[in-house]
């Protein structure tokens, strides 16, 4: 079952696309967004658009993770190719996505978001259109007073 609003964070562990393992603990503000593959067309649209909003996702204190069970390889590819200022992180067993509850597809992650702060999970988004949510969660984020920009 995908967590919901209210439930705790697990802590998160995995090497991102330099190669690097990245521990998160969900205790700052946080978005973590499952996606199914990298460099497909709405993947990359998705990526991109949270890339462009780097910037104030920074100024707001808003640290951003893509997750999909693609490899370090991959991943490394996806994120040189677009110049992505955030870190991917690698989940090719699933186990993020487990720990989640987002349950895979053919190996692939549904596009899901969450919001996490201060250990639990303040929003899930479900089904999510990539053209326009990067955006959406930072307006939503900041509407909630998760986060100010600066």
């Amino acid at each position: 079952m995908t967590l919901e609003t209210g439930d705790d964070a697990p802590e998160v562990e995995a090497t991102n696309q330099r190669g690097e393992t990245v521990s998160v603990s969900f205790e700052a503000p946080t978005v973590l967004y499952f996606y199914p593959r990298d460099d497909t067309p709405g993947c990359t649209v998705e990526a991109k658009q949270f890339n462009e909003e780097m910037t104030s996702y920074r100024d707001a204190g808003v640290a951003v993770y893509g997750v999909s069970t693609d490899d370090v390889e991959s991943h490394e590819a996806f994120a040189d190719k677009y110049d992505l200022e955030f870190d991917l992180l690698a989940d090719p067993d699933g186990e993020i996505a487990d720990a989640f509850g987002v349950d895979l597809d053919g190996n692939a992650a549904p596009r899901t978001t969450f919001v996490l702060d201060e250990g639990e999970v303040k929003a899930t988004y479900r089904g999510v259109d990539p053209d326009g949510h990067a955006r959406e969660v930072l307006q939503d984020v900041l509407d909630e007073n998760l986060a100010t920009l600066n």
